[in-house]
């Protein structure tokens, strides 16, 4: 076997006339009659061999033969490439190689796609023939940025006294989050233990264990519905100490990124980051993840508006709503259909319609008008920014639906008129948001994070009387509108979990159930503490300017939770279903 000596991109003009060895695949083969050239590729990139029969003629009969992919070994002397011929997109562009003798290890059929970056071809093929794909430099740097990040993430983290624990992947289903996959005990017939969604409860009774400074870079499932920025089973970063408060999470935090990013990325990120609250986010943006790359803020009107005569606007603050504007800038020039257009979509998110108002050089062209004295349009005017080639956007109604609509004709504008700048970084704290939330559907108070966060302890008192009043001492991190990842401080009294518990409607024998054991725990001197995880996927994504994080896993699943190339999930043997006592019922009919 021809043994390698160098990588390609280690050959440099300073090696001419040195031999060596290369190993790799044949990214492209030219035949110019009398010289054969191919440029080989390896994990470092593409160098330039040169087949000559002058050089060798058995050599240049196997150039003669190799195609795309075939596997490799060569061996020659390294020249300088003649003038007027280098290349200077290749890092190896000045030097080429020239064969004396070959050895393929392997042939290879023709790829059903290039093997090449920017290919037009559907994501499905692709995934199907993963281990070609992968070979495509765009994905190869996608994967070596994620070993990087990780690295440093690691390095980061244990120069500050941090301990990289593991935590079960077999652990117990528990109530609160998405549906959790579930994994049949054949040791214990018709007993189940639940993949983890995340190691909350167990990074925490590693709290109470005094483990204090913990991290892990956690795999974590959910069974739940996907899309571009969700996987069944993902990579998540978990942190968690004892004895600190929100302001040491958020220094570790943007001292860690600030590192990753200048490790992974070579950009420096300015800290601290911005903070908003969960209100003035909502207020302002529409969203607990506002995209801070554009301005472009919402204004509250409600105010102004309290007594107008348009009873769209006044009748919804009687009814405890609220009015907000949005100014699109430069928009004034949109056409009565691209306005119709605007309140589809309002209509879409859940508003019951969508006021405007152009300004104009000529003045105020709008049906709503003729509802509103001088003196307050002028304060709408004046509350707006308004100017000349402006189009002002309106939205009356409960303050969650104001927000949303709002919100998402902020972001769809943005997207249409390109107001993001696409290499900007804005990171942004998202604070105090409510601990909880109603749902209707079942009809009880559900936990918006986890239902081990702490209420701010000012509102502990209301926790029962008023529960949806009640702030978090939970906090996100967004970066250009996107969350990276979420944490919080907990309860590390049984007292207080037990409350809340209460208040998710949870009864005693529920609670012994499920989390007796961390209860329990709890009775033994737990610190106080808190953590933050990070989807890395997601954060990867991000820094690789990819659109999807299927794109920065090496073996990902479909939006149908499925693996194209090994066609996971697939059935089981009957034998294998018997000896865990699980009979399946497909269709409706019973399959043993």
């Amino acid at each position: 076997m021809l043994k390698r000596t160098h990588m390609a991109t280690e050959i440099t003009p300073q090696m001419a006339g040195q031999r060596v060895v290369l190993n790799g695949w044949v990214d492209t083969r030219r035949d110019h009659g009398g010289l054969i050239f191919v440029d080989l590729r390896d994990g470092s990139g593409l160098v330039q061999l040169v087949f000559s029969p002058e050089v060798n003629q058995e050599a240049f009969t196997t150039g003669e033969q190799l195609r795309g992919e075939h596997v490799i070994g060569a061996s020659g002397l390294v020249r300088i490439r003649p003038e007027d011929t280098e290349n200077p997109n290749l890092k190896t562009g000045l030097i080429e190689v020239y064969v004396d003798q070959v050895e393929v290890f392997n042939r290879a059929q023709t790829p059903p796609f290039y093997i090449e970056d920017n290919i037009d071809v559907d994501e499905m093929l692709r995934m199907r023939y993963r281990y070609l794909d992968l070979r495509r430099p765009e994905m190869r740097k996608n994967l070596v940025l994620r070993h990087q990040v990780t690295q440093a993430l690691r390095e980061f983290l244990d120069e500050r006294g941090f301990l990289e624990i593991e935590t079960p992947m077999l652990t117990r289903s528990t109530p609160e989050g998405a549906r959790d996959y579930l994994v049949p005990s054949r040791v214990h017939p018709g007993e189940f233990f639940a993949l983890p969604q995340s190691p909350q409860i167990f990074k925490q009774i590693l709290m109470v264990a005094g483990m204090e400074k913990y991290f892990q870079v956690a795999r974590c499932f959910r069974d739940e519905d996907l899309r571009a920025d969700r996987q069944p089973e993902f990579t998540q970063l978990d942190i968690e100490m004892s004895f600190i408060e929100e302001e040491d999470i958020f220094q570790l935090v943007e001292d860690m990124l600030a590192h990753i990013f200048k490790q992974g990325m070579n950009r420096d990120i300015q800290t601290p980051f911005r903070r908003l609250t969960y209100q003035e986010a909502m207020r302002l943006y529409g969203s607990d993840r506002p995209d801070l790359r554009f301005g472009w803020e919402i204004v509250d009107l409600t105010e102004i508006v309290r007594e107008v005569e348009f009873k769209v606007f006044s009748g919804a603050i009687k009814a405890g709503g609220v009015v907000r504007g949005l100014n699109a800038r430069t928009c004034g020039s949109f056409s009565r259909k691209e306005i119709d257009d605007l309140t589809e979509l309002a209509l879409d998110w859940g508003a019951r319609g969508l006021a405007w108002i152009n300004v104009t050089t000529e003045g105020l062209k709008s049906p709503i008008t003729k509802f509103f004295s001088d003196e307050a349009m002028n304060q709408i005017l004046s509350a707006l920014k308004a100017e000349p080639g402006d189009l002002l956007l309106f939205c009356a109604d409960q303050e969650d639906v104001v927000a949303r609509v709002l919100g998402n004709l902020r972001l769809e504008l943005g997207r249409r008129l390109h107001l993001a700048d696409e290499d900007a970084l804005e990171l942004v704290w998202i604070t105090d948001f409510p601990l909880l939330e109603y749902d209707e559907d079942q009809k009880r108070y559900v936990a918006v994070h986890h239902p081990f966060t702490s209420p701010r302890e000012e509102d502990i008192s209301r926790l029962e009387s008023e529960p949806l009043q009640v702030r978090a001492r939970a906090y996100d991190l967004v970066l250009n509108g996107t969350e990276l990842g979420g944490g919080s401080i907990r309860i590390h009294r049984r007292e207080l979990q037990e409350r809340m518990f209460a208040v998710l409607g949870l009864t005693p024998e529920e609670v012994a159930d499920k989390f007796g054991f961390m209860l329990e725990a709890f009775e033994y001197g737990t610190p106080p503490h808190g953590g933050i995880a990070f989807g890395m996927d997601r954060m990867l994504m991000l820094m690789a300017g990819r659109e999807s994080i299927r794109d920065v896993i090496a073996f990902p699943k479909t939006q149908r939770a499925a693996c194209p190339m090994t066609a996971a999930p697939s059935p089981v043997a009957d034998k294998q279903l018997q000896e865990l006592g699980i009979r399946l019922r497909v269709k409706g009919v019973p399959k043993q």
